[in-house]
């Protein structure tokens, strides 16, 4: 498993355990998985998805930046449209 926190300027908007997470990256969508190597990169406007023990979960982000290093990601978005 894996820890991902969504955070934008005025809140939190997810923080919990995962089994894998997509992002929009500016050059095209990514996939992240446990062990995945360290990465840092800035996301444009998509859908960002992931999946918890409940099941898959996603939200409408306007850009920001992702950093993924130890089985920790951390995405802080501009704004989260859902």
């Amino acid at each position: 498993m894996m820890k991902l926190t969504i955070v934008t300027p005025e809140q939190q908007v997810f923080q919990g355990e995962v089994t894998e997470a997509t992002f929009p990256g500016v050059d095209g969508s990514f996939q992240v998985l446990q062990n995945h190597a360290a990465v840092v990169s800035a996301l444009g406007r998509g859908t960002v998805s992931y999946t918890t023990k409940e099941g898959k979960k996603s939200h409408v982000v306007e850009g920001g930046v992702v950093e993924v290093n130890d089985n920790k990601i951390v995405l802080l978005a501009e704004k989260v449209i859902g």
